[in-house]
């Protein structure tokens, strides 16, 4: 049998190394190496999403692998794609190691400088006990997707450009269409969440922080059950101890997360840092909201580029969405999508704050209105990320397409039913004009 590998290797010395040995193994189709981790978790997901048995066999990870670590990567991929033997190449070969590997989820070591012998032995059994999980999976009839719920990050270009409004309405949308939903509001300094629901809740992202394994019962106890069906996962209310947030354990709570809930909903504010830019990483989807305005425009530009740089997200890999749309505005989403490079939502959210003041004033956004311009456009963006099943979505009135299509049907109706003028009147004189 045929043996899929796709090795990890940033260093390029060690990647030309490493291929030659793989094309040596019997059996093997070693693929093009990947130089970063977000490379690899792009390259699964892609090859995921068209048939899961076109995931490889064996991924390699070499331990200088980045932006993430090796063994938070290795971790990673274990949750998402649980079918996919991981081997860590190391030059540190010491029982510590071997353990904490172990623990993130990789299947054996090998180590540099790499040998054929131990290559080929660490690929067999990694290829083994991957084909044997996929014909256990298969026998059982079980569609095998991993624990994966879809992450989606919602960020603003600078602060009150109304990311957090959005992540709400998504997460309500969602929640509405029969999904398991988390919201979490990962604007560690400045999180509104609680504020725009009227909760009260004392644990929050920073009773999750030091723990290193988040079990159900754990995450159950740090998340607040909402009226509406939302599980929140609220931010500090002392602002100063979001430091104590770390990318990495970040990451353990987005993967917590989840594992649990079938949507995760995250919103990260208009300020970056270590936690919500690996949340960010790690997102399905990215939102990043803006304002049709000079400032905005070029927040939302400043940020994809730093996103690039910082190999976060890449800028077509982003969606942005347009909030306080006019048409009279001189800046039109096609501008905006030619400046950010991003790919600008079809569903514009208008500007009509009146239709929210009430609700913001009271902290019930949950309550706002069904037939709310603003709630209409979001709860469409919601369908076109595909966050919501689209029979919810039908039934709830989707987006601002289908409103102003339902508008124009009624519009007709209503000229149809009105009693003709008489020929010869003023209209029919004005109208062969």
């Amino acid at each position: 049998m045929t043996t899929r590998i796709l090795p990890a290797v940033g260093d390029p010395d060690a990647a030309r190394s490493l291929t030659t040995l793989l094309s040596q193994l019997p059996d093997a189709e070693p693929a093009g190496p990947v130089t970063d981790s977000t490379q690899l978790i792009d390259t699964l997901a892609r090859l995921a999403g068209e048939a899961l048995d076109e995931l490889p066999e064996v991924v390699l990870v070499h331990e200088r692998i980045g932006p993430v670590p090796a063994l938070e990567l290795i971790r990673e991929v274990s949750l998402r794609f649980p079918s996919v033997g991981v081997v860590m190449i190391t030059t540190d070969a010491s029982p510590s190691l071997f353990a904490a590997a172990m623990d993130s989820g990789a299947r054996g070591l090998v180590t540099l400088p790499v040998s054929y012998e131990e290559l080929a032995n660490r690929v067999q059994a990694a290829a083994q006990w991957s084909t044997g999980v996929r014909r256990h999976l298969s026998s059982a009839n079980d569609v095998f997707t991993g624990p994966g719920g879809t992450v989606v990050t919602v960020t603003g270009a600078k602060g009150g450009v109304g990311a957090t409004v959005a992540a709400i309405q998504l997460a309500l949308a969602a929640q509405a269409s029969g999904h398991t939903v988390a919201l979490v509001d990962m604007d560690l300094q400045t999180g509104d969440i609680a504020s725009y629901l009227d909760v009260q809740f004392r644990r929050s992202l920073v009773d999750l922080a030091l723990i290193t394994d988040i079990s159900p019962r754990v995450l159950a106890d740090a998340v607040f059950s909402h009226s509406t069906g939302l599980a929140l996962l609220l931010a500090p209310g002392e602002g100063e101890r979001g430091e104590e947030v770390s990318d990495r354990s970040s990451r353990q709570i987005v993967s917590a997360l989840r594992s649990r809930y079938e949507i995760v909903v995250i919103d990260c504010g208009g300020q970056m840092n270590g936690a919500n830019a690996a949340a960010i990483e790690m997102a399905d989807t990215a939102l990043l909201v803006t304002t049709p305005d000079v400032v905005a425009v070029r927040g939302a530009k400043r940020i994809v580029r730093m996103w690039e740089r910082l190999q976060i997200r890449k800028a077509e890999e982003t969606v942005t969405l347009v909030n306080r749309f006019t048409r009279n505005t001189e800046i039109q989403p096609p501008l905006i999508q030619k400046i950010t490079g991003t790919r600008v939502a079809s569903a514009a959210v208008p500007a009509n704050f009146k239709e929210l003041q009430a609700s913001v004033d009271s902290g019930r956004l949950h309550e706002l209105d069904a037939k709310s311009t603003v709630k209409q456009a979001l709860w469409g963006l919601a369908g076109e990320l595909g966050i919501v099943k689209p029979s919810a979505a039908a039934k709830k009135g989707g987006g601002v397409l289908a409103k102003r299509n339902s508008g124009t049907l009624k519009n007709d109706r209503g000229s149809i039913g009105r009693p003709r003028r008489r020929r010869g009147g003023p209209a029919d004189a004005e109208g062969t004009r």
